[in-house]
């Protein structure tokens, strides 16, 4: 498996400064309160302000500063969240990962990859094949009694007995239940070479995978 021996930097995140809903909640309050008042100093004595539609409209007042003040604190949540996504994001640089991809890097004697299957399977097949897109390496990982994540390690051997050299290989996987294909999706395994910060949260930076978003890991190994 690949190593990395620097890290890049990930690009920050700019916070800008806007108004809160309180503030405009308060605003609000004001120019209804005010509005209400002139009201009343202009009402004909004769034809007074109905007490009900004054309930009413104080109601509809109520609600919406409600509703401000609850955007307000799901925004300050939201960013909470962001922040302590990016924070558990950083603690895995340095740190390999399986993720969606058909890459498999042999080194030493041994590759790793997996499978995610959406189901159970009675049969899960790996195909490894070279750069050049002849096959060298077949097999079986069984039957799997659920959905899930299946990790599998090539130790190198080919289907003939001899040992693949170091390299880049990729593979592909099929997966069957009752006789009818399931749409299995295989996972590369590589490390973290850094993350990035933006709006949408944490992206990691993963060594022969480019960006990987951060809900597309399916183990940390």
């Amino acid at each position: 498996m690949s190593t990395v021996n620097t890290v890049t930097s990930g690009s920050g995140v700019t916070a800008s400064t806007t108004s809160t809903a309180a503030d405009k909640a308060k605003k609000m309050q004001d120019d209804f309160l005010k509005l209400l008042v002139t009201q009343m100093q202009n009402q004909d004595p004769m034809n007074p302000l109905d007490n009900a539609q004054v309930t009413s409209q104080m109601a509809q007042l109520s609600t919406v500063t409600g509703i401000n003040q609850l955007n307000d604190t799901v925004n300050s949540l939201s960013s909470s969240l962001l922040a302590s996504q990016s924070l558990q994001a950083a603690n895995l640089v340095g740190h390999s990962v399986m993720a969606p991809g058909n890459a498999l890097q042999l080194s030493n004697g041994a590759a790793y990859g997996g499978v995610d299957l959406p189901q159970a399977a009675d049969k899960v097949a790996v195909t490894v094949k070279d750069a050049a897109g002849n096959v060298v390496h077949s097999a079986d990982l069984g039957p799997q009694s659920a959905a899930g994540t299946v990790p599998f390690l090539w130790d190198g051997t080919t289907d003939s007995g001899a040992k693949a050299a170091d390299g880049s290989y990729t593979f592909t996987v099929a997966a069957t239940q009752g006789g009818k294909a399931i749409a299995a999706t295989a996972l590369s395994v590589a490390q973290v070479a850094s993350v990035s910060l933006g709006a949408q949260g944490a992206t990691l930076n993963v060594v022969g995978m480019g960006p990987v978003a951060l809900s597309q890991v399916k183990q940390i190994l």
